[in-house]
């Protein structure tokens, strides 16, 4: 079976949530997150 990935460009609010609500619907999925910055937008 060929591997999924998901490739999120910005780390601001929307990014992190996109991923992880992506990660929630299949947890098998490859997530990368790329940011410019040194700091990404979480929630704990």
């Amino acid at each position: 079976m060929m591997s999924r990935n998901l490739i999120v460009i910005g780390g601001g609010a929307g990014g992190p949530s996109a991923a992880a609500e992506a990660k929630r619907s299949d947890p098998t999925l490859e997530v990368t997150i790329i940011e410019q910055g040194e700091n990404v937008s979480y929630a704990a």
